[in-house]
């Protein structure tokens, strides 16, 4: 069956190359075949899809619109500055870079455009919610940079903002960095602005995880605040899987600049064009709909497991995710990762501030609401799916034909085919 979103190409290449034709059907089975909880993922539109597999594919445009290196840009310059404009009137930010090719990209170029190596920045740690690029000792942040890290508040478990002033005024940064990958709950931008301010740092915002309910109008935005706002355009913001940037006017000329030609080349227009379609979507009555939908959805969602004794940090959530402690059912987030997986119902292991676990086992889990409201369902199918989650953690095994394994995934799919992904 041809799906329509492949275009009217998907019979030519099933007869060219019929193994990947064959992995694209199987992961659209997949996608409808489960429930989707990485709260880093979502359903790009047919539309998004679309201009990701255009012939802009094909385009070399190395520079910006109207300064490339290339000729023959005429058309994609278009395309790059409808996305520019459209992402600055979207998030109401004086300047917007389109070109990273995802949230790291983009995050590379704060670092190459406001430190040199063995400067100082102060981001929150990977093992209380932070990310990869804030400087772990395993990424170019780490290794190039001097990281110092903060954390949070042990009673609260929200970022310990008395910290991250005392880290601050003791280590004077360059560079302030808000965001990460796990954080439930709103960010106080405006303390980490105050802060910046005191110790004469450049203030920068990672929102990759929730510039989505930022477009949506849904939390309130950092762009007012920050310097620089980096994120990615694949989760909440339901775009292609790219990165982007939006900051103040005087700091444009140094970000395009690291962006490229410092850490990349030629950019990919045609996800740049799928970035445009994406934003036009974003800037609907439907969309902001959808973005408030998120967190509905993850509020039920966390307020039910917590009912059956699966606790989420911070006490719930503001946002698309939410953080859970598995330690009083008694479970570790693999073994958690690994029965869901078997039931239907696709999440991830997750550390848990202060986790006595290494990484690779983890405490907690972490679930997002993105996929599931982009497919229809609302507070009433979170019940459920709590229900379903807590059966298969708490009772399930990672063999699929366990007993408890089958017939969760019998529930998953009588509610997907509910509310089915790309439906037919």
């Amino acid at each position: 069956m041809t799906e329509p979103f492949y275009g009217s190409d998907y019979q030519a290449l099933a007869a060219f190359d019929p193994q990947i034709a064959d992995v694209l059907l199987t992961e659209l089975e997949r996608l409808r075949g489960g429930l989707q909880l990485i709260a880093s993922e979502n359903m790009s539109s047919p539309e998004v899809l679309t201009a990701l597999g255009s012939t802009l594919s094909n385009k070399y445009a190395e520079g910006y619109p109207g300064r490339r290196y290339y000729g023959g840009c005429a058309e994609v310059d278009k395309a790059e500055e409808l996305a520019i404009e459209r992402c600055k009137a979207l998030l109401d930010a004086d300047h917007a870079n389109v070109q990273p090719h995802s949230g790291a990209s983009a995050n590379q170029a704060v670092y190459g455009a406001f430190l040199q190596p063995g400067e100082k920045i102060l981001a929150m740690s990977l093992p209380h919610g932070g990310h990869l690029t804030h400087g772990t000792k395993v990424s170019f942040s780490g290794k190039w940079f001097d990281a110092i890290h903060y954390g949070v508040h042990p009673e609260t478990e929200n970022i310990d903002y008395d910290e991250v002033e005392r880290l601050a005024k003791e280590h004077r940064p360059k560079v302030i960095c808000a965001g990460g990958s796990a954080i439930p709950r709103l960010i106080d931008f405006e303390r980490f602005r105050a802060i910046a301010d005191e110790v004469g740092a450049i203030f920068w915002v990672d929102a990759a995880h929730f510039i989505g309910l930022v477009a949506g109008k849904a939390i309130p935005s950092p762009v007012p605040h920050a310097d620089v706002v980096t994120f990615t355009t694949h989760k909440v913001l339901r775009g292609p899987r790219s990165g982007a940037l939006v900051c103040r006017e005087e700091h444009a000329k140094a970000l395009d600049k690291a962006v490229f030609p410092m850490m990349q080349g030629g950019p990919q227009m045609h996800t740049i064009a799928a970035k445009a379609v994406n934003f036009k979507e974003c800037a609907t009555p439907e969309y902001a709909a959808y973005a408030s939908a998120v967190i509905e959805n993850c509020q039920a969602l966390a307020a039910r497991l917590q009912e059956h004794g699966i606790r989420p940090t911070t006490g719930g959530t503001d946002t698309h995710l939410t953080l859970l402690d598995l330690q009083g059912v008694g479970v570790t987030g693999a073994d958690a990762e690994a029965r869901c997986d078997a039931a239907g119902i696709t999440l991830n292991k997750n550390a848990i501030p202060n986790d006595p676990q290494k990484p690779s086992i983890a405490s907690g889990i972490r679930v997002g609401t993105p996929c599931v409201t982009t497919q229809g369902m609302g507070v009433e199918q979170m019940t459920t799916i709590a229900d379903l989650i807590d059966e298969a953690v708490t009772a399930g095994d990672a063999d699929p034909e366990h007993e408890v394994s089958r017939r969760v995934r019998a529930q998953v799919t009588e509610l997907v085919e509910a509310f089915p992904a790309y439906p037919r």
